[in-house]
């Protein structure tokens, strides 16, 4: 696995400054998401993201892409339009959203691009949400399959997929083999009863994306690691001995005014969680080794 940091967490860094940054801290990563301030996928095109991999590049920096940008198709409403609306031509916005997000994840170089359900609307049903769901993920794994880009899908607290229950309902319903998965380990805290770790290996054939941050037991709210209930070392341990290999990305959005201080508590914090006879591969010791 390799260790990285959500650009979320850096919304007022420029992304040279980012990359610079996470490098010289020792990230071997980047989570990049796409958003009005860093590589807005509506105003930037494929020489800016061939200019973004160039920079990846000379920092040495793998990435995953990730898609939570909260206002980037409407300024007034948070992640808005979603996949689930019975507006159609809405619902095509995210879609082409999300194509041009895979575009840029193929032109980055990134092999994993996260996304989620979003959240009901009033008075809509969630069984007829859940059905137009299902018909509008094929076309995107069509495209990410044609691109070279695994799509993940992430439960995420108070959207219709929201626990690893609806999102059980949902791959069994979806039927498709190609739909990875991403896991909030702190979202585990928030909807699942138990330890974080203890619901890794039922997901880990698709697992291929892990978000890294702390939560109090019930309450959706991204922590620094040891400000939550989250055991970090058993959690680490158990992702060795599933032998999962992709980004481990700290997701700290509600950070970004402390950004630089944030992401390197959070690399030491891992370093001392990191489990005993586990190749540290999940950092550098410097930006030029």
């Amino acid at each position: 696995m390799w260790l990285a940091y959500n650009t979320n967490g850096l919304a007022h860094h420029r992304l040279e400054d980012a990359c610079a940054l996470l490098a010289d801290l020792g990230y071997a990563g980047i989570a990049l998401t796409p958003d009005v301030g860093q590589l807005d996928l509506a105003t930037t095109g494929e020489r800016d993201w061939e200019r973004a991999r160039t920079l990846l590049e000379r920092h040495r920096l793998r990435c995953v892409v990730e898609t939570g940008a909260r206002f980037a198709l409407d300024p007034r409403r948070k992640h808005w339009p979603n996949l689930l609306t019975a507006d159609a031509a809405a619902a095509r916005r995210r879609s082409d959203w999300y194509r041009r997000a895979l575009a840029l994840a193929a032109a980055l170089g990134a092999q994993e691009l996260s996304l989620w359900s979003g959240a009901t609307e009033a008075g809509d049903a969630p069984g007829a949400a859940l059905v137009r769901l299902v018909e509008r993920l094929p076309p995107l794994l069509d495209e990410a399959r044609r691109v070279g880009v695994t799509l993940c899908f992430e439960p995420e607290p108070g959207m219709l997929i929201d626990s690893l229950s609806a999102y059980r309902t949902l791959r069994a319903r979806l039927g498709r083999d190609d739909l990875a998965t991403t896991i909030d380990v702190g979202h585990l805290l928030v909807t699942e009863a138990g330890p974080a770790h203890l619901h890794l290996a039922e997901f880990a054939p698709t697992l291929r994306n892990v978000q890294l941050d702390d939560a109090r037991r019930g309450v959706h709210h991204h922590l620094p690691l040891g400000d939550g209930d989250l055991e970090l070392a058993p959690l680490l341990r158990e992702l060795a001995r599933l032998d999962y290999r992709g980004p481990l990305a700290l997701e700290l959005s509600r950070d970004s005014h402390r950004g630089a201080d944030a992401a390197a508590a959070a690399l030491e914090s891992v370093r001392r969680a990191w489990p005993p006879g586990v190749a540290p591969v999940a950092w550098r010791e410097s930006a030029t080794d």
